[in-house]
């Protein structure tokens, strides 16, 4: 049943505001759980055996955080998290698979019908469109305001994740901003960017003589943010013997400074952010599940910068105020309406950040500098550079499956048998082939 994309409408719900948003209906056909069912409350769906899965397996083929299904524009999209046995639709493993209407998945031994469900589910969303230092009108935006307010209210940790340059740093920010610790410190390290062997002690600190050149006491930054917030980015790059550490510092409001035997208290707020894959990364063994499940006590994804283009408007103007150049004589056409519809054009692999820097380039020109979109720069079309390069080659290569797909049945006149010899490839192998790209 293809049900299409679901119109995001609001509504007053408890005295706040509300969207809807599309969500799933997934059946255990076979295996351990066979007759389970289960109605999604949103339009994201992970399965797998631990308890924070949303749909919980007792099979124990299926790995912790095994997949995630989402919907996007009326199209299911199943992608597997790393997962110890794959991921199998139509008998053939998929990394990243979309289909429209009812989907048939294989994970371990237990065989998933998935489809979606005729009542959308409602979605809080915030009433502003300024928290923070975050701006933004459209829904997606505003439906990662609400999840800010709501953990600026408490002291929960909370895990932020999304593509590179979307802001995760801002929402961090904002999420102090808004919370009782707003007048104390708010810190941030960037977990890929100091060496190894000296991140224990940038975190922790150290005492005098705890290694060569430790010539007095140091507070780490932990001690330095006490009563705050600090921001660990690119938590996904934490070295492993660093991640059981954090996690004591988390359970028990702890930390030992390097070369200490002594534990000192800390009462600090803590806010992660990546931009990989987490519970893909606890699948390969390169991310502690305990820590991971820690951390993401509270999840904020950030949509990127082509899923909000309505917000361009808004963004440029809020960018030009932080970058100092609005309300300038010579910087006024960057508020255009022709100028505002030239970016609307262009993908923003590097999101927020690339605009602002491409804003503030333009401002130095005075004229608008060129968009390296697909028509213009040395990339096939549809690469996205916000993605990792494994994530980025599936997506252009179902991309491309699907094209050319499409462009083989039409010059033949929708004849699969016609279609499947010109392609090289035996009539049963095509049709599979359309099944997985939902053109049957």
């Amino acid at each position: 049943m293809d049900l299409g994309p679901i119109k995001s409408t609001e509504e007053i719900v408890g005295g706040g505001r509300a969207t809807l948003v599309p969500r799933l209906r997934i059946a255990v056909i076979e295996g351990d759980d066979s007759g389970q069912t289960f109605t999604s409350t949103a339009d994201r769906v992970v399965i797998g055996t631990h308890e924070t899965a949303d749909l919980v397996l007792h099979d124990a083929a299926v790995s912790r955080l095994h997949c995630e299904i989402t919907l996007v524009d009326g199209r299911i999209r199943i992608r597997d998290l790393s997962s110890k046995n794959g991921t199998l639709v139509a008998g053939l493993a998929v990394a990243d698979a979309a289909s429209r209407g009812e989907l048939l998945v294989t994970v371990g031994r237990t065989r998933l019908r998935i489809a979606p469900d005729a009542d959308p589910a409602k979605v809080a969303i915030s009433d502003r469109e300024r928290v923070g230092i975050m701006v933004g009108r459209s829904t997606a935006i505003r439906r990662v305001f609400a999840s800010i307010e709501r953990a600026a209210a408490c002291d929960v940790t909370v895990l932020v994740e999304g593509e590179t340059g979307t802001g995760k740093e801002a929402v961090a920010e904002s999420i102090h901003g808004e919370s009782k610790r707003r007048d104390k410190p708010f810190m941030v390290v960037d977990c890929s960017a100091i060496p190894r062997d000296l991140l224990e002690s940038e975190l922790f600190g150290y005492e005098k003589g705890a290694f060569t050149g430790a010539g007095a006491a140091r507070a780490g930054i932990f001690e330095a943010a006490s009563g705050g917030t600090l921001l660990l980015d690119e938590v996904g790059e934490l070295a492993p013997e660093l991640q059981p550490k954090l996690l004591r510092v988390l359970e028990r409001k702890e930390l030992r400074r390097v070369g200490s035997t002594r534990n000192l208290a800390v009462d600090v707020r803590v806010i992660a952010a990546t931009n990989r894959n987490l519970g893909a990364e606890v699948n390969a063994h390169r991310f502690r599940s305990d820590l991971y499940y820690r951390l993401a006590v509270l999840e904020i994804r950030l949509p990127p910068l082509r899923e909000r283009q309505e917000d361009l408007p808004l963004l440029v103007e809020h960018l030009c105020e932080r970058l100092g150049i609005e309300g300038r004589p010579e910087t006024e056409w960057l508020r255009s309406p022709g100028f505002l519809e030239e970016l609307s054009h262009h993908h923003w692999p590097g999101n927020v950040r690339e605009l602002r820097n491409y804003l503030e380039r333009s401002a130095a020109l005075r004229e608008a500098a060129p968009l390296p979109t697909s028509r213009a720069d040395n990339l096939a079309p549809g690469v996205d550079l916000g993605r990792p390069l494994r994530e980025a080659q599936q997506a252009w290569q179902a991309h491309f499956e699907r094209q050319y797909v499409e462009e083989m049945l039409r010059r033949h006149g929708n004849n699969v048998s016609a279609a499947a010899r010109a392609s090289g490839m035996d009539r049963l192998t095509f049709y599979r082939l359309l099944w997985r790209l939902g053109l049957r």
